[in-house]
């Protein structure tokens, strides 16, 4: 809701507040204040001038030589290419000096070899936006009406002297999508008085009911209807205070009827409807349900198809209006509607809803509706109205009004004691002070010893119970008041388990290492249900599946993984690292419940690391991808209980994958797709793997022990070994290890050799082999005595011998 200051101004008196200090005093009473806008921030020199003359440029066919009487001693001469300038006009002249939006600003020119002297705005030119300009300004510049004063403040008479409150209402608040339900909440807090309008009416001796008839089938739906009629009306621009005013409230000024009625709307929350009279083309107003199938074209031109759940204005046969939402073109206010039928009703606001659901028209009428608007106000709008039609249409309104109204709303009465209201406010607030209150907000009150009994305005539809008024208390004593207390009693703080303090530092882990976290699908399909599963069950089927394609519970994270892969690497990431803790279902029969298991699975593709001033690149290889695994082991202190062994994996490249173990149990596995998989999903070289998450984070882990540095120097010994080419190096690993005993503090692979000088079948590893004692130096015979149990160990278990 966009509230005008000005306009606030003649409802409550505002003196001594300024536009921002009433912004914090609204959003501080609970209704927050999104911003305050400055209508002619920034502008400045923009005056009312008089075209005196206009002709054609000399050298220019698209522009205009005006002489204009600015309010100065002498006319100035500007060139303007508006084609809508003409001699007589008044209009909005930016002066020599004057500042326009975006800084622009206003200095004598020559165009074309004429001289110019200011500039003739259109309204968009002066801040105003282009869909709120009127149709027949909306490609030229702004005529103002032949009563305005020469060389007065442009922006003064177009309301743009103005401040703009936007409030970001919720949906209980529909009371202040209206100036009247602002001034109210205004007054309240600032403790001043509201100044309603009291419209006046002088009807002519003709009765509204010789004219038309109001029948209503659909009373649930529509239990009040009032309808006026206004005779010898004359179609022109509404004035223009209310043109500024609707265009700071973001409506489109259409003409003086239909302002009215959008005018009435933003005043008193209660929409309006103005039908052409003769092109209604009956005298009966009939209210009811659309049939199936019927059709109506709206203001929009567009057609639309109902049906029996919209309510819709009828002339007795046909449809003249969606009700509560948009007009029907066939009875549209033109520029020769003579006679208007004012209509003003009340309409349910879950059948409004439903209408501009169903048809995608979300007006400022059917939002007004669909909130609840105030009962007590569908006549005093409609009197409103038709006070302003006669005024500014010169209107003849008749006597009386047709109405149906079968309305039965109460205004709510509430009792509430004065110890619940400071109990759950912990507060001690005077009964006197509750009282004055629910007086500020006008709300009738009578007190019985401790118990206040309030009569709450139909206006305030969202107070219906005892909690809706310590609601209203607390934010008019003000919710910086309310004392801070802590609760009593004993409580067990909250707290991670073992378990969720692991699973998040494995997150962590992972994310520091460069993957990013994916949620995917646990639906796939048949096909993918089973693919790199760890465990090989019958998929589950789902009764009832949305596609083919999501039909089945997976089984393994990787196939989604590596869909999620593909869509990037589609759109030219050469980079992409993903991982995912989720979970796989494993079948248990027809009978049981699926077994729920926690997987950690990642992929990565492209490019791990580059620096191009250097001009590193590194592609992601089987290596990466392991250390990264390694690296999450040792952050869970199980680096000494996992064990990687060579393994053929379906959907795996078959000398590129490990099986991983974690205290001899099988956990997972880790290497590249199979290139024919890859190709399949347009794929370069792309390395997964996937884990057991719940094995790894169940697993036992010894208390974390520190070491001193060692004091003492260690001794290295390399050695290369000669063995069977089947032999894999985690075997003789595990053999140096065994046998190097406690002095043996380290073991790595550093080299790999399969050359010319190898002799067939063979192949040579390199180890290198650290020792040292952290209680001693130790000497060469020490370490060879050590040493040699190591070389016999793997002669005598795995064949190898010191390469020569």
């Amino acid at each position: 809701m966009f509230v005008s200051y000005k306009w606030l101004q003649e409802y409550v008196d505002l003196s001594g507040i300024t536009p921002d200090e009433l912004a914090e005093k609204i959003t501080r009473s609970g209704i927050e204040v999104e911003g305050v806008e400055v209508l002619n921030e920034g502008l400045k020199g923009v005056v009312i001038g008089h075209v005196l003359e206009r002709e054609q440029h000399p050298n220019a066919d698209k522009l205009n030589k005006c002489l204009v009487d600015i309010g100065e001693e002498s006319p100035v001469q500007i060139i303007c290419g508006a084609p809508n300038v003409d001699k007589g006009q008044k209009v909005a002249v930016a002066t020599v000096g004057a500042v326009l939006p975006g800084n622009f600003k206003i200095k004598k020119a020559k165009l074309r070899g004429e001289e110019s002297n200011g500039m003739i705005c259109s309204l968009s030119e002066l801040g105003i936006d282009g869909k709120l300009v009127a149709k027949e300004f909306s490609e030229g510049i702004f005529v103002f009406p032949n009563d305005v004063t020469v060389g007065e403040d442009a922006l003064e008479k177009l309301q743009r002297d103005d401040q703009i409150l936007e409030l970001g209402l919720t949906a209980n608040r529909g009371d202040c999508l209206s100036m009247l339900g602002v001034a109210y909440e205004v007054a309240a807090i600032l403790n001043r008085e509201v100044k309603l309008p009291n419209p006046t009416v002088k009807p002519i001796a003709e009765e509204a009911t010789d004219y038309i008839t109001i029948k209503v089938e659909a009373n649930e739906d529509n239990p009040l209807y009032v309808a006026k009629v206004i005779k010898n009306v004359k179609i022109a621009p509404s004035p223009l205070w209310m043109q500024g005013r609707l265009m700071a409230a973001g409506i489109r000024p259409h003409n003086n009827v239909v302002d009215i009625t959008n005018y009435i709307l933003l005043e008193y929350g209660q929409p309006l409807h103005a039908f052409d009279y003769d092109r209604l083309g009956s005298k009966e107003v009939l209210v009811r349900r659309a049939k199936a199938g019927e059709k109506i074209v709206t203001l929009d031109a567009a057609e639309r198809i109902l049906t029996e759940d919209h309510l819709v204005i009828t002339n007795g046969s046909e449809p003249v209006a969606l009700a509560g939402v948009m007009g029907g073109a066939n009875s549209e206010v033109q520029a020769d509607t003579t006679t208007v039928l004012l209509e003003s009703a009340y309409f349910k606001g879950e059948t409004v809803r439903k209408a501009s659901k169903d048809h995608g028209l979300r007006s400022e009428a059917s939002s007004r509706f669909e909130k609840g608007v105030d009962p007590n106000r569908v006549r005093a709008a409609a009197e409103r109205a038709a006070e302003l039609l006669a005024l500014y249409a010169s209107g003849e309104v008749l006597e009386g009004e047709a109405v149906v109204d079968t309305l039965q709303i109460e205004p709510a009465v509430i009792s509430i004691t004065l110890e619940k209201i400071n109990r759950v406010l912990g507060t001690d607030i005077s009964m006197q002070e509750v009282e004055s209150i629910f007086t500020r907000l006008q709300f009738e009150t009578s007190v019985d010893h401790e118990t206040i009994t309030v009569t709450v305005p139909t206006r305030r539809g969202d107070i219906t119970i005892a909690e809706d008024l310590i609601e209203e208390v607390a934010r008019l004593y003000g919710y910086d008041h309310l004392p801070s207390t802590l609760p009593i009693g004993s409580s067990t703080p909250g707290h991670l388990t073992a378990y969720q303090q692991k699973r998040r530092a494995v997150r962590r882990y992972l994310e520091g290492a460069g993957l990013y976290q994916a949620l995917t699908y646990s639906l796939t399909s048949e096909e993918k249900a089973t693919q790199f599963a760890l465990e090989i069950r019958e998929p589950i089927k789902l009764a009832m599946p949305m596609s083919e394609d999501r039909s089945h519970l997976r089984l393994s994270i990787i196939p989604q993984l590596l869909e999620v892969v593909k869509y990037n690497v589609a759109r030219q990431n050469d980079r992409v690292a993903l991982y995912e803790a989720g979970p796989v279902f494993l079948a248990n029969g027809t009978e049981e419940l699926p077994d729920e298991k926690e997987r950690l699975a990642g992929a990565i593709t492209g490019v791990w690391e580059q620096h191009q001033w250097q001009g590193e690149k590194k592609e992601v290889d089987f290596f990466v991808i392991k250390g990264i695994l390694e690296g999450l082991f040792a952050k869970l202190g199980l680096e000494q209980k996992i064990e990687y062994r060579q393994a053929i994996v379906e959907g795996m490249h078959p000398g590129r994958t490990a099986e991983v173990y974690l205290s001899g149990e099988k956990i997972g596995f880790v290497g590249q797709v199979h290139p024919t998989v890859q190709k399949d999903l347009d794929l370069k070289e792309t390395y997964v793997f996937e884990l057991c998450l719940e094995a790894i984070l169940s697993e036992g882990v010894a208390p974390l022990q520190y070491q001193s540095i060692p004091r003492y120097p260690s001794i290295t010994r390399d050695i290369a070994l000669v063995v069977e080419k089947e032999k894999v190096a985690g075997e003789l690993e595990s053999i140096i290890v065994e046998a190097g005993g406690k002095l043996l503090k380290d073991v790595h692979v550093f080299d790999l050799y399969e050359g010319e000088h190898m002799e067939p079948g063979k192949k040579s590893i390199a180890f290198s082999l650290k020792y040292f004692d952290p209680e001693k130096t130790l000497t060469d015979e020490e370490v060879t005595k050590v040493h040699d149990k190591v070389l016999a160990a793997v002669k005598e278990k795995a064949g190898a011998v010191l390469r020569g």
